[in-house]
């Protein structure tokens, strides 16, 4: 096995990767740092997902990165148009040279001794493992499973004669021109796909157990047009950026503080959006308040004119068995298909699926407790990065990424080798993520947790984020700083220069 050091690693090559590439090299240029990448391209989940229609589920003014102003016309952008935006960053800052691909990290190891983590990796290419250390770490790898999806058990789907697949792992010849298909869920990747396979296929049914809240919304910002237009770039963009994180925070509080008025001018909006004889109270209904889950936005409300042209359906019911020629419900209503999406969701797991192991101890994530959001307790020199679930995922992680180079350059001044959160006990628990999706409720205990108060609850607050992380105090009751003697021991003189 072969060795490399590095002051800084930074695991995954995705909006977190090159964000907190970007930082480290533009706020910390003396720190020698890589990426390691497990797949052979970078771009995370705007790589991995490849199906019709992939687009983001927030506009491009904040999940595209402050530091690089979205210039596409569109807000609300498709997949391929955010991965060239991710390549051309990456190019233009250097950054692409600094990643190492098909390194599947499975292993990260501390040794306090000498203030070092050791990750180890698998060359995807070469089927080797290979090993680097580094003084610090930052694990940028999301928090769900690339190798697979997540699909509930179906009675019957070995009858199946069609074709069942996942949309994380779609076929590049799937041909479903003139087929019936039926979408399996009501989420994001549900109503993507929906109105992107109407206008080929016979006929498009969405099978849904439970309502979802759905918000149309145009794919092109006036405001931000028109800034562009008259205004420099990067002041335009900031301008519309800011725009778009005041319209985030207050939709997302008016949500939570009156959910009742929330629920009715959703719905109202519905019924516009869908006219009056579409019966919204079965269909778009959901039993929960808003935001209890993450909405769903619909560009130009795209899935709601393939319900109005009859291209698409919707059914809320129960699958009771799969049958040789589709779906049979609870309500007995057989749905007729040739290819069945079990867009069911994800597979959350933390840090990759990597083991996490401190001075010869293994550590379970759900035993530990963030700290701001990036850091966890008792495992010294490591940020995980991790997004918003109301707002854009890069509006955290930009915040982290420049946090954490104010933390590595306090260590410098200070003399410092590493530091570690230490959790208190008086803190009470929660989950860490304030989402009841059932993706989410199956891997809480897969997860860290978050405490009840500063600086150990994860805010979704982006004004309070950067109140906090760009300007508030590095240091914490909390956050214990260490120094390594013999790291620090002064060299003996030799035998020759004691005699001189």
């Amino acid at each position: 096995m072969s060795s490399t050091h590095f002051d800084v690693l930074i695991v995954g090559a995705g909006l977190s990767g090159i964000g907190s590439a970007y930082h480290l090299q533009t706020h910390c240029p003396d720190k020698t740092f890589a990426i390691l990448e497990g797949r052979e391209t970078l771009g995370g989940t705007w790589d991995l997902f490849r199906y019709p229609g992939i687009r983001s589920d927030s506009d491009m003014y904040t999940l595209g990165f402050a530091f690089e102003p979205w210039q596409e016309r569109k807000s609300i952008a498709d997949g391929s148009s955010i991965l060239h935006y991710l390549k051309e960053t990456a190019q233009n800052y250097g950054i692409d040279k600094k990643i190492r691909f098909q390194h599947w990290v499975n292993r990260y190891s501390w040794s306090s001794d000498d203030a070092t983590w050791t990750v180890e990796a698998k060359n995807k290419e070469t089927g080797e493992t290979v090993k680097y250390t580094s003084s610090f770490l930052i694990n940028c790898s999301g928090y769900y499973r690339y190798d697979q999806g997540y699909t509930p058990e179906f009675r019957g789907v070995e009858k199946f004669k069609g074709q069942v697949i996942h949309p994380q792992h779609w076929p590049e010849d799937l041909d479903y021109e003139n087929k019936r298909v039926v979408v399996i869920g009501s989420g994001a990747t549900a109503v993507t796909l929906i109105p992107s396979m109407a206008d080929k296929a016979e006929h498009v049914t969405m099978l849904q157990r439970s309502p979802t809240y759905i918000l149309a919304q145009p794919d092109v910002d006036a405001v931000a047009h028109a800034l562009n237009r008259f205004l420099p770039a990067k002041l335009a963009y900031q301008m519309t950026r800011w725009k778009k994180v005041a319209e985030q925070t207050f939709f997302y509080q008016f949500c939570r503080r009156f959910p009742n008025l929330a629920r009715k001018i959703l719905r109202a909006r519905l019924r516009k959006s869908l006219g009056p004889n579409f019966d919204i109270d079965t269909h778009f209904n959901p039993s929960y308040k808003p935001w209890d889950q993450r909405l769903c936005l619909v560009p130009n409300g795209d899935l709601f004119r393939a319900l109005r042209k009859g291209d698409a359906s919707v059914e809320t019911d129960h699958i009771d068995t799969f049958t040789e020629k589709g779906i049979r419900l609870k309500s007995g209503k057989e749905l007729e298909a040739d290819i069945v999406v079990t867009a069911t969701g994800l597979n959350l797991v933390a840090l990759g699926g990597a083991e996490l192991v401190v001075d010869g101890k293994q550590l379970k994530l759900g035993d530990t407790m963030s700290f701001k959001g990036m850091m966890l307790s008792g495992v010294p020199n490591f940020a995980m990065i991790v997004g918003y679930t109301n707002a854009s995922w890069t509006l955290k992680s930009d915040l982290t990424g420049e946090h954490i180079t104010r933390l590595l350059q306090y260590m410098d001044k200070h003399g410092y080798d590493y530091c570690a959160p230490q959790a208190p006990g008086n803190v009470q628990t929660e989950g860490f993520l304030d989402l009841n999706s059932n993706y989410v409720l199956r891997a809480l205990d897969q997860l860290p947790k978050q405490g009840d108060r500063a600086p150990w609850k994860l805010y979704q607050n982006y004004a309070l984020d950067l109140v906090n992380l760009r300007y508030g105090a590095v240091t914490d009751d909390a956050l214990k700083f260490y120094r390594v003697p013999r790291l620090h021991a002064q060299p003996q003189p030799t035998a020759t220069r004691m005699a001189s």
